[in-house]
């Protein structure tokens, strides 16, 4: 169990796992997590969005986002948005549930703020997986060739989780759950993604609430809220690093709008931007996109509250955490007071927990459900203003992010009234003709092709595919596909402060001559000589041939920068069906590469194995800003080999082994934090971090490195220069 926690104290252990607090000036407000617990039976928590512009980590304790901790062998996203920056925008959230039984108020909450660590758990996360070991989160696609592929998968990317509030101990453990008292629910939960351009930057949120009592009583639960809770705080963990200092937990700013046509959301944001903070100009929301009550429901009227309080507390009543079951409930029962939200909340810059709510559901009986649907909801501020602003204009895009997440939960509902019309004689809102209401629709771009990126020496060759056209709109029923456009990064956008997913440009664009468009044709990237790959499928396992028909060739690129490229197709649009152009995601097939030097073939190849930049200087362009985030690269390397580094004493900095075929740059920090652990290498080069293998920093000083060939054992001398 993986339970994200926030403490006042030092180090303290626990049964079973053990928690460590960093000690800061700002100690208090340091967030901290238990470290994982056997997986035999409890939290499986490795999943995390990762098919659109959006990261968010979901468990089945009924938890989301990752509290900035590194889990395994990944940081996982705790909201980060745009996809590769390290900007994420929250701590920790949880799903809560209240209501009214027979013996009192019940909340069943999935995590809050004022956890206190006891004797043997952890007040406030009331959620566990059930008793069956394999009750695991399922993953689907809706993509043909993903491996999770599923026809009863509903977006590109689909979790499928469950989870109860009936336990008192966590399942497979000893581990009790203090102060718990069940209201007796199951939640069933699917969470939705896609990595269209127009809805990359929301993940659904579909909550199934279930009354299946608890230990043997059966009671009806009474005047039902649902709600989510996060620490929402935005900052970019590359520039200031996860669990690193206190201070940037009071530089949030939050909100809320609650409008019928615009949304009804609460919202977070970097206050300060510049200084120590990390301008991470974009917003995090939480957003009720909609909810179904059970029939003969005359109480639930769609009506949304949205709460604050201070992680640490305050002088104010509401800034205090609701430390009781009744005080909770209330929270979720009553907006706070428009006064409250005036003069301490809005445009004010704190340590805020945010919450938003739906409710009352008038009962669930045992045995019966309710839906109630949320969404994350990401977006870049709009415009230049300084970052403390927010308003209306700054909002803009994540608004429009806001207004895609709701078409794709109402779906064929165009109108919005819970019903399916028929419009006209020739006209109906059932796009896929089954008679039923059906949610989660989303007009459809082609397909992206399948893209092959190959570097070379100062140059990358772009290969890809025709699937895109045969792609059928989902809406139009057409095969509508009009062309193809290609897009890049350039030098430095890899350690921009959103990251190079964020920053490609479009250098070319190919469409068919049909009067549509610039007609350019296709006939300019049709290569004289098309290349097959064999590769395997992963959603068969079978082999499956790709025939490579168009080519494009990107020159002029500098050795040892990190480059991203896509190709994306486009569509005509539908004018009778006010459809616009569509565009297929850029982050589907994006491919990171990193041009440079083929490998050394033989001890007769007249090359040099070198290092550059030689000499190399502290500050290089390509450095990240923190000291272990430099490197330098070997070059015309061996495909297999083994590179020591010494001193002119003849002492042993550092080595490693070259593995040609299979480099990414997982072996130093640089390429943890810029990179997506995906680069394409040429073969014949290598980076290295300028950290000895004593983990101290290099010094100034010349240089003396050997390379073995493990092929033939052919030893290649050289040295460069460190200049600090």
């Amino acid at each position: 169990m993986t339970l994200s926690l926030r403490l006042k104290c030092c180090t303290i252990s626990l049964l079973l796992f053990s928690v460590i607090v960093l000690v800061s000036p700002a100690a208090s407000q340091e967030r901290s997590r238990p470290a994982q617990l056997s997986k035999t039976f409890i939290d499986d928590d490795d999943n995390f969005t990762s098919v659109g512009n959006i990261g968010l980590t979901l468990s089945n304790f009924g938890l989301f986002g990752d509290g900035f901790v590194t889990q395994g062998p990944i940081d996982q996203p705790s909201c980060e948005f745009p996809r590769g920056s390290g900007i994420e925008h929250m701590f920790d959230g949880g799903l809560w549930v209240g209501a009214e039984t027979p013996t009192g108020i019940r909340v069943s909450t999935g995590a809050f703020n004022s956890s206190s660590i006891g004797s043997s758990g952890s007040n406030n996360f009331e959620y566990t997986n059930s008793d069956d070991p394999n009750d695991l989160i399922l993953e689907r696609s809706l993509f043909p060739d993903n491996r999770f592929f599923s026809p009863e998968a509903v977006s590109h990317q689909d979790f499928v989780i469950d989870f109860v509030d009936t336990n008192t101990v966590v399942p497979g453990t000893a581990i009790q759950i203090p102060n718990h008292q069940p209201l007796g629910i199951a939640v069933h939960l699917e969470s939705y993604a896609w990595n269209f351009p127009f809805a990359d930057a929301f993940v659904i949120l579909n909550y199934t609430i279930k009354n299946v009592g608890y230990a043997g009583n059966l009671d009806t639960l009474k005047n039902v809220h649902v709600g989510l809770w996060a620490d929402m705080v935005v900052r970019n963990t590359n520039i200031l690093p996860p669990r690193v200092g206190g201070p940037f937990y009071q530089d949030v700013g939050v909100g809320f709008v609650n409008d019928p046509d615009t949304g009804k959301f609460v919202y977070a944001y970097e206050y300060e931007g510049g200084g120590n903070y990390t301008r991470s100009d974009s917003y995090g929301s939480m957003v009720y996109l909609g909810a179904e009550a059970l029939p003969g429901d005359q109480t639930y009227q769609k009506e949304v509250t949205t709460n604050w309080w201070l992680f640490s507390g305050g002088n104010e009543d509401w800034q205090t955490a609701p430390s009781t079951e009744a005080a909770r409930y209330e929270r979720m029962r009553n907006s706070i007071a428009e006064e409250d939200y005036t003069s301490g909340v809005r445009r004010q810059r704190n340590n805020f927990m945010s919450m938003i709510s739906t409710g009352p559901f008038e009962n669930i009986p045992p045995g019966e459900s309710i839906n109630v649907v949320f969404a994350i909801v990401c977006g870049k501020k709009f415009g230049t203003a300084p970052a403390s602003t927010d308003d209306a204009i700054t909002r803009q895009n994540l608004v429009e992010n806001i207004g895609w997440a709701q078409r794709a939960y109402h779906g064929e509902d165009s109108n919005r009234n819970g019903v399916l019309d028929f419009l006209g004689t020739d006209s109906s809102e059932d796009v896929l003709e089954n008679g039923v209401l059906d949610r989660y629709i989303l007009p459809t771009p082609p397909s992206p092709p399948r893209l092959q990126a190959v570097p070379g020496n100062q140059k990358v060759t772009l290969r890809w595919d025709r699937s895109a056209e045969e792609s059928v709109d989902l809406i139009s029923k057409e095969r509508d596909f009009e062309g193809y456009r290609v897009y890049r990064s350039f030098i430095g956008n890899d350690i921009a402060d959103t990251g190079i997913l964020d920053n490609l440009e479009l250098v070319g664009e190919y469409d068919l001559q049909d009067g549509l468009f610039y007609d350019t044709g296709l006939d300019a990237i049709l290569s004289d000589n098309p290349t097959v790959e064999v590769v395997t499928n992963p959603a068969t396992g079978l082999p499956d041939t790709i025939e490579y028909v168009y080519e494009l060739e990107i020159d002029n690129l500098h050795n040892g920068w990190q480059y991203a490229f896509a190709v994306s197709a486009f569509d005509s649009g539908d004018v009778s069906l006010n459809l616009s152009s569509l565009e297929s995601s850029r982050l589907q097939n994006v491919a990171i590469v990193s041009p440079g030097t083929a490998p050394r073939q033989d001890a007769s190849d007249d090359v040099k194995i070198g290092v550059y930049p030689n000499p190399y200087r502290v500050g290089a362009l390509w450095d990240g800003r923190l000291e272990r985030q430099r490197k330098l690269y070997f070059y015309n390397l061996p495909a297999q080999c083994e590179v020591r580094i010494y001193t002119l004493a003849g002492d042993l900095v550092d080595s490693f082994r070259h593995d040609g075929g299979n480099y990414t740059g997982e072996d130093i920090r640089w390429y943890e934090n810029f990179s997506e652990g995906n680069t394409v290498f040429p073969g014949g080069e290598h980076a290295w971090d300028l950290v000895t293998e004593a983990d101290q920093a290099l010094a100034t000083g010349l240089y003396l490195f050997t390379v073995k060939d493990l092929q033939s054992d052919n030893i290649y001398k050289g040295k460069f220069v460190v200049i600090k």
